[in-house]
């Protein structure tokens, strides 16, 4: 459907269409909108060689499947170092012989070439992971005397490689102090013989009785659980009954099979045995390093696709994946409760996509001291915080103190890590940066898809007691959001153009406001809040977005008050009137800029919504205008109102209305002439526009104080009889916002109502535009930075980490 670009004013005479049969058809301009305006996002998105980086159809298509796969099957990596240690326990009653003679045969066939074991044997680089993999590998041969050439072949690449073991300086895995050293001791009563100087055999086994030292005097549960985890490394160290403590419903411990073995090795326990039959049996003749899995795999490839901006191409699938993890969540599964990492994303996702999730079941780690009880809490673990700090900033109400308390004190331990970690930061640190400096609510998708495409590390694998890879990191996920984000953004040019056009068509371009065409552009950048394929929402946001900061400009910056009572005349009065009712020139193209805009938008949300709501749009600037008059009326009388008739009007004069309201009939449902009216509508918009009135107030004291205008920093310091100092009330302001917000988060994710939810979420993703725009400053006063923001969005390329080829080879170049 082609999007009729503004005409030139021509007020002589007729109607508001939809208000009356007589409604004019306003005069078509010679200027037509750009090509790419006039087409639907689909038809341009699936459209071959619409520009360098898109991909060809049928590889588009076959990367959703092969995503769409990993989805709904979980694949994990076997691991060299589990599957040695339960190729290590011996057959019950018999114990010259293996239980699990098929992981010992896997280890036969999968030495690499240079002699070691593990995920990166074959190529270079060479770690502790891996030294660590190659010597469990050959005491599990030795265990059962098999392998003499592979067990030769290993002791030369352990003996070549001994060096990495000892610096301190390369990454290594869980534990790595107590397991490699306590495997070395193995080897040495196993009689092998290790090409080792003597001194560096002992500087090693030294290392262990140190990690043991250290700490020995720390009796918390975090270290117990920690040295419960690493018992293949205690040996007859650690007690049966302490272990014990940590075995879970399914027989394992930790999830984990080489601790599990490693315990069933020294003690038999038939809950144990089960766990280790049934990982052999479903994964045959070699173990992941941590199983189940499914639930956080499944979460990380969920939480991977919203961040890329390719989640829509996926509803259905991350439906039934959070439909499965909800019922989990329900019956306190052990995968999720007993895991801190996938227990907060879980409560995160589910929350943030409408399920009923309390905060209660994050209490036991709702200080900092619970956090460091548990195993992931004493190693510190990075990702782990993170991920409680996320899920605190998705709080809905002001009594959820649990959510609070866990983001004051893990907001605060990432600060002290990144402080902490100097200038080279690796990819976990700049993740920890970025959503400690931008918290959630203010920013904006695109941007923040952006960034994340451009982060995006394919190798971005994790360690435990050995390195593995998340399926959630993948070529597959990069190169369709490259295409989609790249795609999205000519549908974004395209716009931006016909913007322009429309600007100089309704003369707008003629009253020349200092702010008008950052204010402009800059709506135009945050209406990416919609889905690419909404470009009619885009347009009528961003239309309205420019005319309300025109109005409010002009009668910023000295339009009467008979101008104001003019331009509500004519919108009041608009039958039959002459063009030489306009009071000023300003005003004429003011208010045709209205009359034209309402006329288009109104025409086009009447034929989607199946009835007409022109009238309804015309309302929304009748009330903006009254409210604008109201404001000024009390500052010609020098009227002082109270705080609450000053944000009764405010949350209207903030002129959210004309922006926020238009678009609902463009976001897809349907929307009900009582479902405007009805209650839950009228308290999302004025949730969101306090939000945004208290955010400038907060940002704008000084500039608009100077000016002589009224705040509600000053009403409250006024108002007070001089008890509240200015610090105070700015303070006050703040919780006023945050109170709101999340009373809007909490309508948002709430039950379904009169307003359907893809309306609700344009209310809080303005409220995110609102955070962002009034961040640091006010963003009237900032236009560089605003200028950064619609040219990332808009303009500016991806910038890859790398260039990887099978993204060039896929988008046919």
């Amino acid at each position: 459907m082609m999007l009729p670009s503004s005409p030139p004013c021509c007020c002589s005479g007729g109607q508001f269409h939809g208000v009356s049969p007589r409604g004019m058809v306003p005069h078509q301009s010679s200027r037509s909108p750009p090509p790419g305006v006039t087409r639907s996002y689909i038809e341009k998105r699936f459209r071959v060689g619409v520009n360098a980086t898109s991909l060809q159809d049928m590889h588009r298509k076959d990367l959703q499947a092969r995503i769409r796969d990993q989805l709904q099957r979980v694949e994990l990596s076997p691991s060299s170092y589990d599957t040695a240690w339960v190729a290590m326990v011996p057959l019950q009653g018999s114990p010259q012989a293996p239980c699990f003679p098929q992981c010992v045969e896997w280890i036969l066939q999968n030495q690499q070439d240079n002699g070691s074991w593990g995920t990166n044997g074959s190529g270079s680089l060479v770690n502790r992971d891996i030294l660590s993999s190659t010597l469990a590998c050959v005491l599990a041969l030795k265990r059962w005397n098999v392998g003499r050439e592979h067990i030769g072949r290993g002791l030369n690449f352990i003996g070549r490689n001994f060096s990495i073991a000892m610096d301190e300086q390369i990454a290594a895995p869980v534990g790595f102090n107590i397991t490699f050293p306590c495997m070395l001791s193995l080897g040495i009563g196993m009689d092998l013989e290790f090409p080792v100087r003597q001194t560096d055999m002992h500087k090693l086994l030294h290392l262990r009785e140190m990690e043991l030292e250290r700490e020995s005097g720390d009796h918390s549960n975090g270290r117990k659980a920690y040295m419960a985890y690493v018992s293949e490394g205690l040996g007859n160290l650690l007690e049966w009954d302490e272990i014990m403590k940590f075995q879970r419903k399914n027989g394992s411990f930790f999830n984990c099979p080489s601790t599990t073995a490693a315990a069933l090795a020294n003690h038999y326990d038939d809950k144990a045995l089960k766990y280790l039959n049934s990982l052999v049996s479903k994964f045959g003749r070699a173990v992941p390093t941590v199983y189940p899995l499914n639930i956080y795999c499944q979460l990380s490839m969920v939480d991977t696709l919203e961040k890329m901006g390719i989640s829509q191409y996926f509803v259905s699938e991350i439906k039934s994946i959070l439909d499965m993890t909800y019922g989990s969540w329900l019956q306190r599964d052990e995968e999720i409760m007993l895991d801190i990492t996938t227990c907060a994303m879980a409560f995160r996702l589910l929350r943030m996509n409408g399920y009923h999730v309390s905060s209660v079941e994050l209490s036991h780690v709702a200080e900092a001291s619970g956090f460091r009880e548990s195993l992931q809490g004493y190693l510190n673990d990075k990702k782990s915080t993170l991920e409680l700090y996320k899920a605190s900033e998705v709080s809905i109400s002001e009594n959820e103190l649990i959510l609070h308390n866990i983001g004051s004190w893990s907001g605060n331990l990432l600060k002290e890590s990144v402080c902490s970690n100097g200038v080279q930061k690796a990819p976990i640190f700049e993740e920890i940066e970025y959503a400690v400096k931008f918290p959630f609510y203010s920013t904006l998708e695109r941007l923040d898809h952006k960034r994340n495409i451009e982060h995006f590390d394919a190798k971005d694998s994790q360690m435990l007691k050995t390195e593995y890879l998340p399926p959630h990191a993948n070529q597959g996920i990069l190169a369709l959001a490259v295409d989609d984000f790249s795609t999205s953004q000519s549908v974004y040019q395209d716009e931006l153009n016909y913007l322009d056009s429309w600007v100089k068509d309704t003369r707008l371009d003629q009253l020349q406001f200092a702010r008008q065409k950052l204010t402009y552009c800059y709506l135009s950048a945050a209406s990416t809040i919609f889905p690419p394929e909404l470009s009619e929402a885009r347009i009528s946001w961003s239309k309205n977005g420019v005319l309300t900061t025109v109005v409010d400009d002009f009668f910023d910056v000295g339009g009467s008050k008979e101008e104001l009572e003019n331009l509500i005349t004519l919108v009041e009065k608009w039958d039959g009137h002459r063009q030489d009712e306009f009071y000023s020139e300003q005003v004429k193209i003011v208010f045709c800029s209205i009359y034209t805009t309402v006329n288009q938008l109104g025409a086009r949300a009447s034929a989607l919504q199946g009835r007409d709501v022109t009238k309804h749009l015309i309302e929304i600037w009748l009330c903006l205008l009254r409210s604008m008059m109201t404001e000024t009326e009390w500052q010609r009388i020098q009227y002082v109102p109270t705080f609450e008739e000053y944000m009764e009007n405010a949350v209207v004069s903030f002129a959210l209305g004309p922006i926020v309201l238009p678009a609902l009939y463009f976001v897809g449902p349907k929307l009900v002439e009582d479902a405007i009216k009805d209650q839950e509508c009228n308290e999302l918009f004025t949730l969101t526009s306090t939000c945004g009135r208290l955010l400038n107030d907060i940002q704008g004291f000084e500039r608009e104080d100077m000016e002589g205008k009224l705040n509600s920093v000053s009403l409250l310091v006024l108002h007070s009889g001089g008890s509240v100092s200015m610090e105070a009330a700015k303070q006050a302001v703040r919780e006023s916002i945050a109170s709101s917000r999340r009373s809007l988060l909490r309508l948002v994710l709430g039950e379904q109502g009169a307003v359907p939810r893809p309306c609700k979420m344009l209310f809080w993703k303005m409220c995110r535009v609102l955070h962002l725009f009034y961040f640091r400053t006010d963003g009237f006063s900032s236009p560089e930075e605003m200028a950064s923001a619609v040219n990332a969005v808009v303009n500016e390329p991806l910038k890859l980490k790398v260039r990887d080829p099978c993204i060039s080879i896929l988008s046919g170049n």
